[in-house]
């Protein structure tokens, strides 16, 4: 066994004396907790240290891994610029993890880097780990998070494990990653239900060493909870596959109104019982079947369109049970995909271009599949976890003002009294809540300046998820 142990920790700045001066003691229950797991960590004079953080280079589909010799950083942009702290990289085990998850069907690698300075993910951990262990005695592996699936996250780290045993490595894990951010409305992020809902669970799940309960958490849950650190702790459950675990939730608070959880975790033995790929991708299976089988004729036929497309690069036929409207009327439509409760692609049209909906959305879903410039052509693997939303529009009416405006109501188009720039903008979006942003955010896709005149068009929709 060459996963000595493994930390779920979060990564506060204001933990710190030198950032929070003195605002760090309100989470004196933290940092006790911390320097405990971080001592622990130490006492087992690992060769490697492998932290994955959300603030390391971030991907929706693929893990990067930071390559090069070395790397350094500190905390200029909290007002801390002296707390400088700078490691050597494990370049053996980074090589061989992507090695190792290419094997796998896995999309990581060392490619990619945009910046390589330590995130303050990163640093955290380490800040506290070298109060009690040489920095110059041991390596680093730091590696980003992805916006693909929890099975795939679980699949990453059992790579991990396996490159860490093939070198002979006695690693320790750091999952880097704060909770909920949105406890307390006073909070930098405001308050939800759902924030202390999910940290209740995850940190239950995180204190019990039950990784399942972890990797099947409700996703609409933890997309409304703003949680920053779960996919950290899907690829720590993946490094521990097949093994029993001694596990110990050392603290929790959330006086911030962002939650930080602090867990350990000790390896026991083989254990067959807690190989969780195999449920987990049956969970997965049956929840996909349970969606699709809840889809209507228009979420189903944006779905036969993109796969379709990805899978044999054809126009799919329309369906012949399609209903009536779809093949006799015209619309503008648009066609959203979303994998694991994140933007995947978007592209549609306010009015008709073609000569019945069901082609505007069979050709608007190929097109938010493949030529959304914001993201890369949707790839094959990813299928099985897309979710698609269409939007049906009604034609655009012009508006005198913005008193006529709705955000849950209206969608929007401003469009540059000009020249022929426009920006849309659906309605009914989180955040946007005001005629102000919906205007502001509007006149941003256009390229409209914000004092330029414009015409103001509005128009609903009938949403199909």
């Amino acid at each position: 066994m060459t996963i000595l142990a493994s930390f779920a920790v979060p990564h506060p700045p204001i933990i710190l004396p030198e950032v929070g001066r003195g605002e760090e003691r309100k989470i004196a229950a933290t940092t006790a907790a911390y320097e405990a797991a971080m001592k622990q960590a130490a006492e087992f004079q690992p060769d490697t240290l492998i932290i994955t953080s959300p603030h390391a280079e971030m991907y929706l589909d693929y893990f990067h891994i930071a390559p090069g010799r070395e790397a350094q950083g500190n905390f200029a942009q909290f007002g801390a610029s002296q707390v400088k702290i700078s490691v050597q990289y494990d370049r053996d085990l980074a090589a061989l993890i992507a090695d190792e998850a290419e094997k796998s069907g896995i999309p990581a690698g060392l490619e990619g880097e945009r910046n390589p300075d330590l995130d303050h993910g990163t640093l955290i951990p380490l800040y506290f780990y070298r109060k009690f262990g040489s920095l110059e005695k041991v390596r680093i592996v730091r590696i980003g998070l992805s916006g693909m699936s929890p099975a795939i996250h679980y699949r990453f780290g059992q790579c991990i494990r396996d490159a860490a045993e093939k070198l002979g490595r006695r690693a320790v894990f750091i999952a880097s990653g704060d909770l909920s951010h949105k406890l307390k409305e006073d909070g930098p992020y405001g308050y939800v239900p759902e924030g202390p809902i999910f940290d209740r669970q995850c940190t239950e799940a995180l204190g019990q060493g039950d990784f399942f309960r972890l990797l099947t958490l409700d996703h609409s849950l933890c997309t409304r909870a703003a949680e920053c650190g779960l996919r950290s702790f899907w690829i720590m459950a993946g490094a521990w596959d097949g093994t029993a675990v001694r596990s110990r939730l050392l603290s929790y608070e959330g006086p911030f109104g962002v939650g930080y959880g602090v867990a350990s975790f000790l390896g026991e033995g083989p254990d067959p019982s807690r190989k969780f790929l195999r449920p987990l991708l049956e969970t997965e299976r049956k929840q996909r079947a349970e969606r699709i089988a809840q889809e209507d004729p228009y979420v189903k036929l944006a779905r036969l369109a993109v796969e379709t497309y990805i899978k044999n690069h054809e126009i799919a036929p329309l369906p012949a049970d399609l209903p009536s409207e779809m093949l006799h009327t015209r619309a503008g439509a648009f066609v959203s995909l979303h994998l694991q409760d994140q933007l995947r692609g978007c592209i549609g049209t306010f009015l008709p271009t073609q000569d019945c909906l069901a082609r505007e959305i069979l050709l608007n879903g190929i097109a938010a599949a493949t030529r959304d410039p914001r993201f890369p052509a949707v790839r094959l693997e990813e299928l099985p976890y897309l979710e698609y939303n269409v939007d049906v529009l009604s034609t655009p009416e012009p508006i005198s003002g913005p008193e006529e405006l709705d955000p849950r109501k209206y969608g929007i188009i401003v469009k540059s009294a000009q020249d022929e720039r426009r920006g849309l903008l659906l309605p009914d979006l989180d955040g946007v809540d005001t005629v102000d942003a919906q205007i502001s955010i509007a006149r941003q896709k256009g390229n409209i300046a914000a004092k330029e005149p414009v015409n103001l068009f509005r128009f609903q929709v009938v949403r199909h998820r």
